[in-house]
């Protein structure tokens, strides 16, 4: 890579392809890397942009073996910055196409589960980070190979972050009670949902746990939200505004002292337009008041399509949990569901919640820790 030009208040490289990258004066010095704009132990900013000349220039800037070297005016500070790294941040770049971040796959009935076993995951780096990796992906994963034994879905938390603790405590169980607090701790069959729209925000991780399933039927199903997103979007673009440009909203009161409320979005995008999360459980379900009345029908028309393609079976992976199993979701996109069971057998498991920043931070660690061994 080498300098192509430098303007007082931009400079541009040149790729080994012959693209031209810009990069503003004001950028490179507000993401200066030198030790007294950040700090050296901890990557944090030691200034803040009201710190910093309102009018910044480039005095020098020059290509020295792998890095760009720049020297700023009117305070004449001088910067080193990786080419590798100015790559990595670059934004003089076509914008991504479509409503997917990078990296992230949708998925119907032909999903390949990804699954790992317990232990393997405790033990080996490269079979957490690929495992973490698939999570971040699929936005869904199982682990099997787990003890039998109550309080085992903290190992799991274990391998990434740390409990989300609610109203329903560390964890809860899942399994037929004679007075529920919620219907999900009954044998009835569950749409597939996202767990607590009701909350701001929202828990981003859930993990089920098997401990007993002998019970007839109580089979798991999971949907991908974003791929019944992109479905909606494409048979009915004006339907999938309404869902991303109006609120619905969610309750629950099931439990004496609680009364949780939101209202968000059925489909939430970025700034950008990229898809963000979706919240859908028609049994937390409160009257939508925040859409107006010319726009309620449509509005309810692409609800109900929603709902209709969150239960087609082509979008669902269904499975049958075994003692020492369980499967993590990411609660911003990908539903779960459960078939009803009889009263033959048993079914017990054990959930909790957990936040997706914890995953992702493990796995950028981990991913950065193999790039540093590489070198």
């Amino acid at each position: 890579m080498k300098l192509h030009d430098v303007q007082g208040d931009h400079l541009t490289l040149l790729t080994p392809q012959n693209d031209k990258i810009r990069f503003h004066a004001i950028w490179l010095r507000d993401n200066s890397l030198d030790p007294t704009t950040r700090d050296p132990a901890n990557g944090q900013r030691l200034v803040t942009l009201n710190d910093l000349p309102e009018f910044v220039t480039l005095d020098a800037a020059e290509v020295e073996a792998s890095d760009l070297v720049v020297t700023f005016a009117p305070e004449g500070l001088t910067a080193r910055f990786p080419l590798s790294w100015l790559m990595a941040h670059a934004y003089d770049v076509a914008p991504v196409s479509g409503m997917l971040e990078p990296g992230i796959t949708t998925w119907g009935e032909e999903m390949q589960v990804y699954s790992a076993p317990l232990e393997e995951l405790k033990n080996s780096d490269a079979v957490r980070r690929g495992w973490l990796s698939a999570m971040k992906r699929l936005g869904f994963a199982k682990i099997t190979d787990g003890p039998v034994k109550p309080g085992a879905l903290f190992d799991v938390i274990d391998l990434f972050g740390h409990v989300r603790e609610t109203n329903y405590g560390r964890h809860f169980e899942v399994r037929t009670e004679v007075n529920p607090t919620n219907l999900a701790f009954t044998g009835l069959g569950l749409q597939a949902h996202t767990d607590n729209p009701y909350r701001d925000p929202v828990p981003t991780l859930q993990l089920l746990y098997c401990l007993e399933n002998s019970a007839d039927g109580g089979d798991s199903i999971v949907v991908d939200g974003f791929r019944v997103a992109e479905r909606l979007r494409a048979e009915n673009p004006d339907g999938f505004a309404l869902l991303t440009q109006y609120p619905a909203r969610f309750e629950y009161a099931g439990s004496a002292g609680v009364r949780l409320q939101s209202r968000r979005a059925i489909i939430e995008l970025s700034a950008d337009g990229l898809l963000q999360g979706v919240r859908f459980n028609n049994r937390s379900a409160a009257p939508i008041v925040d859409v107006p009345f010319e726009q309620m029908a449509a509005y309810y028309a692409a609800y109900r399509r929603f709902a209709q393609l969150v239960d087609d079976p082509s979008m669902a992976v269904r499975f049958k949990l075994e003692p020492g199993e369980c499967f993590l979701v990411d609660n911003t996109r990908v539903m779960h569901a459960r078939t009803g069971y009889s009263g033959t057998g048993s079914r017990w498991l054990q959930g909790c919640y957990a936040d997706k920043d914890g995953l992702l931070s493990t796995l950028s660690a981990l991913e950065h820790q193999t790039g540093m061994a590489a070198e």
